[in-house]
């Protein structure tokens, strides 16, 4: 359905929460200003209804969570079904039979479905808690603790993911508290990269410090749905192989089918040591998995009653079965070309919008970005969140990524329609007719 406007946006109940929301949580979290932000109160499909019933157009999948839909039927009759029975168990304890059948369907469809052996998981709840036990797992398995991570790169707020941040926004306020431990590489893609140089860089950080492994996303995207050359995860591997590094892809965003294949390190053909899972994992529940061949996995000492890593919803049985459920869903065989058919149909509809300010459009499936800039070029940040909060006023819910945050990001639902696409592109071409 298409976005429908009772009242002014923000409506009288969002301003009435909006100022609830800036007496009582801290002001460094939710931006308030008198255009922003809308409350939601329901969600369907590709659609979200805030609390004045304004119904809106949702472009981010909600942070790219919801990719199989808002409420999904599914995994809803899976929340609603095993919240009935039993809402948590004892994680690392006592778990619910559901954790066993979880870590089971990762392993089959990552390193067993790649013909690599078994994989063994580590639960969470956040993205960025995948990423740190990925990290633990590099230093136990290789006896380094270096991370080669890079320029852009965003794995999470986390004081351990945070030190491989790189963004500096997000890391400079807290950098006396972390250790130095990480080196930011640049990302092919932000601008020409030489990747047989940047490889020799590699190799020399690995030989010169105690690395013990790269931590990478396939595409950037809070650094702006960036795209790398498509033998960039093909170097990585090949150095890792050579120089004894473990190879992190960060796939929480990328991840299950976003880009037109069940993981975005398969278009390059590349096998990573251990893949970092979340957001759409169960379409709207805290759970995230760090999965890693068994090998590398197995260099965690054996529980004898106290883990080295938990918490203490770990694998929470409501979040296992949606989970479930979701990768049912994802495993469909015409899932990855649904979405890379909608993606090509969006694609067409944005590159047909002729501005001066739009310089790409780029990504893949249903991943993409638009990049903004100036008359000289250059990136136009202000425009790009402009846009954003115009379209808010129209019933189009868009967010503005990269450091400069000049790119307007579109990670939607894999079931928006023809005549969403078709209203969003009508829109933006109206936009940059009047400037």
């Amino acid at each position: 359905m298409l976005p429908e406007l009772i009242t002014p946006i923000p409506g009288p109940r969002s301003l009435k929460l909006a100022k609830k929301l800036k007496q009582y949580e801290s002001h460094n979290v939710t931006h308030i200003a008198d255009d922003w932000p809308i409350f939601w109160e329901r969600a369907e499909g590709t659609n979200v209804w805030d609390v004045d019933d304004n119904r809106f157009l949702d472009l981010t999948a909600a942070f790219g969570v919801c990719s199989l839909g808002h409420g999904d039927n599914d995994l809803e009759e899976a929340m609603v079904t095993q919240s009935g029975k039993l809402m948590h168990a004892m994680g690392d304890v006592h778990p619910s039979e559901l954790k066993a059948e979880l870590c089971a369907q990762l392993s089959a469809i990552t390193f067993e479905r790649w013909c690599a052996g078994t994989g063994k998981t580590i639960l969470g709840n956040s993205g960025f808690e995948a990423v740190e036990a990925a990290m633990k797992t590099s230093v136990l398995h290789t006896g380094k603790p270096g991370v080669i991570a890079f320029k852009n790169g965003y794995h999470g707020l986390g004081m351990g993911t945070l030190a491989a941040c790189g963004i500096p926004y997000f890391e400079k306020p807290f950098r006396a508290q972390m250790m130095d431990h990480v080196m930011i590489a640049p990302y092919p893609g932000h601008e020409e990269a030489d990747l047989e140089k940047l490889a020799v860089g590699i190799e020399v950080i690995a030989d010169t410090t105690s690395t013990g492994c790269v931590l990478v996303e396939p595409i950037q995207g809070r650094g702006g749905c960036i795209m790398p050359p498509p033998s960039f995860l093909l170097m990585l591997r090949d150095v890792c192989d050579r120089r004894g590094l473990l190879l992190v892809v960060d796939e929480i965003l990328t991840g299950l089918n976003r880009t037109g294949a069940m993981f975005a390190c398969e278009h390059a053909g590349v096998i990573p040591d251990m893949i970092c899972l979340g957001k759409s994992l169960t379409g709207g529940y805290p759970l995230s998995a760090c999965v890693g061949k068994a090998s590398v996995m197995d260099s965690w000492p054996i529980s004898k009653g106290e883990a080295l890593h938990t918490s203490t919803y770990l694998g929470n049985p409501v979040g296992c079965a949606m989970a479930l459920a979701s990768l049912k869903k994802h495993m469909h065989p015409m899932m990855a070309d649904h979405v890379k058919e909608r993606g090509e149909k969006l694609v067409a509809a944005l590159e047909a919008i002729h501005s001066p300010e739009i310089a790409t459009v780029r990504g893949m499936g249903l991943m993409l970005g638009m990049e903004i800039v100036d008359k000289d070029g250059r990136p136009n940040g202000k425009r790009a969140v402009q846009i954003v909060k115009d379209g808010l006023q129209k019933g189009i819910i868009l967010l503005a990524d990269s450091p400069k945050s000049h790119v307007l990001s579109f990670t939607p639902p894999f079931s928006i329609l023809d005549d969403e696409i078709a209203f969003v592109a009508e829109w933006l071409t109206g936009v940059f007719k009047t400037g």
